[in-house]
C-alpha cells in the first residue's frame, strides 16, 4: 500500500474539506506517519475517516475531529501542550510539529511504551511521554499553555484548570455520541470560561465519568 498517497488523500479529502485552513496544521498531517500508530494488523485501515481501536478500549481519533481541535486551540510555536490521552502517540507528535514543546500523557503501560518508542523512533525531541492517571493530569510539567484531550469526556476534572496557564487553551469534547460538543475553555485572570465551537462524535476516553448523584 502507497501510505505516502493515503496521507495526501486523508489531508485533501478528509481534513481541508472540514474547514481547516492552518498550513502547518495541514503540513503536520502530511509528515507523521499515521500508519505506524495504529496496530499491525489495522494497518492498511490507517487512513480511513473512522476511530480506530487500540484496544483497551482505546482509540486513535478519526482525522478530521483531530485537526479540528487542533486547529480550534490556535497552538503557537512557543505553546507548552499537554495530550491528554495521547495513546500510541500519534496526536502528540502531531502537536509537537506546532508547538515549544508536548507532554503525552498516557495512563495504559502498553501505549505509552508503544508511544515513547515511537516518538523516540521519528525524532520527537519536543515530546515527551509521562505515565499517570489522565484524570489528574500532570502537575509535574505545568502550568500548559494548551490542554488537548484524545477523546469525549462527560466532564473536564478542575484540577485541569488549575493546570491551566493564565490566558491559555483548553479544547475538549463533551458529551455522548453524535450529541457530543467541542468546547474551547479559556483562562483570564483565573476565571474559566468556555464557548461551543462544534458538534462532534469521537470515542469517549476513560476516566473521565461523571459522579452518579442521587435522585429522589
Amino acid at each position: 500500500m502507497d501510505f505516502a498517497a493515503a496521507r495526501t488523500k486523508m489531508v485533501d479529502n478528509q481534513i481541508r474539506t472540514t474547514d481547516v485552513t492552518s498550513h502547518e496544521i495541514l503540513r503536520a498531517f502530511l509528515t507523521v506517519p499515521r500508519e505506524l500508530f495504529v496496530p499491525d494488523e489495522r494497518r492498511t485501515l490507517a487512513y480511513i475517516d473512522e476511530d480506530i481501536p487500540l484496544g483497551n478500549g482505546r482509540y486513535l481519533m478519526e482525522p478530521s475531529p483531530l485537526a479540528k481541535l487542533i486547529q480550534l486551540a490556535a497552538i503557537q510555536p512557543q505553546d507548552v501542550v499537554l495530550d491528554v490521552g495521547c495513546g500510541t502517540g500519534y496526536s502528540s507528535l502531531i502537536l509537537a510539529h506546532l508547538a515549544g514543546s508536548v507532554v503525552a500523557l498516557e495512563s495504559d503501560e502498553a501505549l505509552a511504551s508503544r508511544a515513547t518508542d515511537l516518538i523516540d523512533q521519528l525524532g520527537g525531541l519536543s515530546c515527551a511521554v509521562a505515565k499517570g492517571p489522565l484524570n489528574k493530569g500532570y502537575a509535574a510539567d505545568a502550568p500548559y499553555d494548551v490542554i488537548v484531550f484524545q477523546g469525549a469526556v462527560e466532564e473536564v476534572p478542575p484540577v485541569f484548570f488549575d493546570q491551566l496557564r493564565d490566558r491559555g487553551r483548553l479544547v475538549v469534547v463533551e458529551g455522548h455520541g453524535l450529541s457530543a460538543l467541542a468546547k474551547l475553555y479559556t483562562k483570564e485572570d483565573g476565571i474559566v470560561s468556555n464557548r461551543f465551537a462544534f458538534n462532534c462524535g469521537v470515542k469517549p476516553l476513560p476516566g473521565f465519568e461523571r459522579e452518579k448523584a442521587f435522585v429522589f
